[in-house]
C-alpha cells in the first residue's frame, strides 16, 4: 500500500487520490453490483443523521468511515472503503439499537401509509360496529319492555274477566222472555268497587297500546317482517283509536267492554310477540357471531395503532407481514368468545361477551397463552389419572 487517503484535523475527509495497491470494486454506482454498497452507505448515513439529532456521541474513525464511502460514490469504491463502511454500520447499529437504519426509514416513507391502513380498517369496522351495537341495544331494551308489558296485560286480562265474568247475551226481539237492563248488567261483587274496576281495566288498555307502539318500533328494526294487524287502520286516527283504547263515556257493561278489549289484545299481543321472536333470531345472531369478530378486529387495530403510536416516538417502527395474521388470529378469538355466555369474574361481576372480544383482539397472545395452559392443566390431569394405573399393571407384571 502506498498513499491513503488523508484525514485533517477536523474529521473532515480530504481525497486526494485513492489507494493504488486496492482493487477497485468499480468507478461509480452505476445501479449494478454497486447496489449493495448504496443500501449500506444510505443506512449508515441515516443512523449518522440520528445520532447527531439526539446526541449521541459518535467516534471520529466510524464518522469518517461514512464520509469517505460518499465521497467514494463519485470517485470510485475500494475494498477497504467499504470494509470501514461496513464496520461503522456495524458500530453505530450497535450503538443506537433498538433503532436501526431500517426502522428510520420507516418512520419517513410508509409510516404515513400504515397509518393511512389502520384508520381505514378502524372506519371500516366502526361504521358496521356502532350502528349493529345500537340497533342490539335498543332492540333488546325494547323486547325487554315487552315481555313485562305481556305479562303484566296477561295478568289484567285474567283479573278482570273473573271479577266481571262474560257478558249476557240479549235475547232476540221476537222472542217472548225479554231480558231486562238490569239482567244484562252484571253485578260487581261485594267488596269491589266500580272505580277499580275501571282503573284496571283503563291499565290493561294503555298497557295493550304500549305493546302496540314498542311492536312497531322493533318490526322497524326487523324490516316489517312481522304483519301489522291494524295496517288498514293506521291511516285512520279515528279507527285506531277505536279499536285500541276504551269507548268514551264507558257503557254501563264493563263486562262487555272486557271482552272487546281482550279480543284486540290477542292480535296486538300476537304481533309483538312475533316482532320480539323475530329480533331474538336476527339481532341475537349478530351479537352471538358477528359483534365478537368485529370487537377483537377492532382491538387487534387499537393495540396496533398503540404500538404504532410508540414505536414512532421512539423511531424503531418497521412494517411487518405479521399484522396480517394477527388479524386472523383475532377473528378466530373474537369467534370463539361469542360462543360464550357473560364471563363471570368475581361473585356478583361478570364481563359481556363484546368486552372480552375486544380484549381478546387487544391482547390475542394472552387469549392463546391462557388457551395453552389450559390444554397443557387437561394434559397434567390426564396424565395424573392414567399413572396410578400404570404402576399397578407394572407392579402385577413384577409379581
Amino acid at each position: 500500500m502506498t498513499e491513503g487517503s488523508q484525514l485533517p484535523h477536523d474529521g473532515l475527509p480530504a481525497i486526494t487520490h485513492t489507494f493504488a495497491a486496492d482493487k477497485q470494486v468499480a468507478p461509480k454506482d452505476d445501479g449494478g453490483p454497486l447496489r449493495p454498497f448504496s443500501e449500506t452507505l444510505a443506512s449508515a448515513e441515516r443512523l449518522l443523521l440520528y445520532a447527531a439529532e439526539t446526541g449521541v456521541d459518535v467516534d471520529d474513525a466510524t464518522r469518517n468511515s461514512i464520509l469517505v464511502a460518499r465521497a467514494a460514490v463519485s470517485t470510485g469504491w475500494t475494498e477497504a472503503v467499504a470494509a470501514n463502511l461496513l464496520t461503522a454500520l456495524a458500530k453505530l447499529s450497535a450503538r443506537l439499537r433498538p433503532v436501526t437504519a431500517e426502522s428510520l426509514k420507516a418512520s419517513s416513507t410508509a409510516s404515513k401509509q400504515t397509518v393511512r391502513t389502520y384508520w381505514i380498517v378502524a372506519i371500516c369496522l366502526v361504521t358496521f360496529i356502532v350502528p349493529a351495537s345500537v340497533a342490539t341495544f335498543v332492540t333488546s331494551a325494547v323486547s325487554d319492555s315487552i315481555r313485562k308489558d305481556i305479562d303484566l296485560a296477561n295478568s289484567l286480562a285474567v283479573k278482570l274477566t273473573a271479577q266481571l265474568g262474560s257478558p249476557v247475551a240479549q235475547a232476540p226481539a221476537s222472542s217472548s222472555s225479554i231480558v231486562s237492563d238490569a239482567a244484562a248488567t252484571p253485578q260487581l261483587p261485594a267488596g269491589l268497587s266500580q272505580v277499580e274496576v275501571i282503573t284496571e281495566l283503563q291499565s290493561f288498555a294503555s298497557t295493550m297500546r304500549a305493546i302496540d307502539t314498542r311492536a312497531r318500533q322493533l318490526n322497524w328494526f326487523i324490516f316489517h317482517a312481522e304483519k301489522d294487524p291494524f295496517e288498514g287502520l293506521r291511516s285512520d286516527p279515528a279507527k285506531i283509536k277505536e279499536k285500541l283504547q276504551l269507548p268514551v263515556p264507558l257503557p254501563p257493561n264493563l263486562a262487555d267492554v272486557t271482552t272487546g278489549r281482550i279480543a284486540v289484545y290477542q292480535d296486538v299481543r300476537s304481533f309483538g310477540q312475533g316482532a320480539v321472536d323475530d329480533v331474538s333470531v336476527f339481532y341475537g345472531a349478530i351479537t352471538s357471531c358477528i359483534l365478537p369478530v368485529l370487537y377483537a378486529l377492532l382491538g387487534t387495530c387499537a393495540y396496533l395503532l398503540r404500538s404504532f403510536q410508540q414505536d414512532m416516538a421512539s423511531r424503531t417502527f418497521t412494517p411487518s407481514h405479521a399484522d396480517s395474521p394477527r388479524f386472523l388470529i383475532a377473528a378466530i378469538g373474537g369467534a370463539v368468545v361469542g360462543l360464550f355466555n357473560n364471563f363471570v369474574v368475581t361473585q356478583g361481576a361478570s364481563i359481556p361477551p363484546l368486552a372480552i372480544a375486544f380484549l381478546v383482539g387487544y391482547a390475542v397472545d394472552v387469549f392463546f397463552s391462557f388457551l395453552e395452559g389450559l390444554i397443557q392443566a387437561f394434559t397434567k390431569n390426564k396424565t395424573g389419572a392414567r399413572t396410578p394405573s400404570a404402576a399397578s399393571a407394572a407392579g402385577g407384571t413384577n409379581e
